[in-house]
């Protein structure tokens, strides 16, 4: 955002939508100097009343469905299997890493182009989900089981990554597709392929990544760019709910909508400051 686009934004007196208020400090500096009220989408709480208002996961089920056909359109292959007089092609193979929002709709949109899908986690709580959607789902043995991270990865401990880094690069190999989702809000995304599992990767393999705008999944993803690296197609990309526009500006209105009533369900002068919601995502104090 130019200081020109704030300007414009002043003549407000609510500042509210998705405002990266992890990484955009200079931002947010600016909105206190000028005592105006900013709300940022993304501290929400997960909670059952915040549903509605939730933009980032409106934007990441967009973001998980185009991930899928994005992976089709790069992979040079077939994603189901296909009988012909001259032999049978076998079904692609998708792997994704994370089954927050993102990963379930990528789930989706993979099985109904007829992939085989495993999925890793490091919450045991989201098993029931995986299956439910007809993949498989893969776990380290003895990693944390937190059922309470609002949908995000978590932070693991050192011989526990040890352990998750032996199952990832074992299965991410044997993958024509890799779809990685697994971000920590205010944090780089954690590191889930590396480099030298990638060169381990087969030739015409393709990466999405999701996370590329905290650091990516994967260490050789630059963000918002499509290499090729050693014969793997790697898309670094956070922004795909944004090229399903219609889509994505319906849900966003509605999200804004229903925050705002919320809001100021007491009227503009009687905003409740120590209610749940708006006091999460309130970034305009000093």
């Amino acid at each position: 955002m130019t200081d020109q686009d704030f300007k414009i934004l002043h003549v407000d007196t609510l500042v509210l939508g998705l405002l990266n208020p992890h990484n955009n400090q200079d931002f947010i500096v600016k909105l206190k100097k000028r005592k105006q009220k900013a709300f940022a989408l993304e501290m929400l709480p997960r909670t059952s009343i915040a549903q509605s208002m939730d933009a980032l996961s409106a934007m990441a089920s967009l973001a998980g469905y185009k991930s899928g056909i994005i992976a089709a359109n790069y992979f040079t292959g077939y994603f189901p299997m296909l009988t012909t007089a001259a032999g049978t092609v076998p079904p692609a193979k998708v792997l994704i890493l994370g089954a927050g929002v993102a990963g379930l709709q990528a789930i989706a949109t993979a099985k109904r182009l007829g992939a085989v899908v495993e999925v890793f986690d490091v919450r045991q709580a989201v098993k029931e989900e995986v299956e439910s959607l007809g993949a498989k789902f893969i776990m380290v043995e003895g990693l944390q089981n937190d059922s309470d991270t609002g949908g995000y990865a978590i932070v693991q401990k050192k011989n526990e990554l040890v352990a998750q880094r032996k199952l990832i690069h074992q299965k991410v190999i044997k993958a024509n597709i890799v779809i990685t989702t697994a971000s920590i809000p205010g944090k780089s995304a954690p590191r889930l392929i590396e480099k030298n599992t990638v060169d381990d990767m087969k030739s015409g393999a393709v990466i999405i990544d999701l996370a590329a705008a905290s650091g990516g999944n994967c260490e050789v993803t630059e963000n918002e760019k499509i290499i090729n690296y050693s014969g793997v197609t790697i898309v670094g990309d956070s922004q795909l709910a944004y090229s399903l526009t219609y889509e994505a500006s319906k849900l966003f209105s509605i999200n804004i909508f229903n925050f705002i009533n919320h809001l100021i369900k007491g009227g503009f002068e009687a905003i409740d400051f120590e209610d749940e919601i708006v006091k999460s995502t309130y970034i305009g104090k000093n």
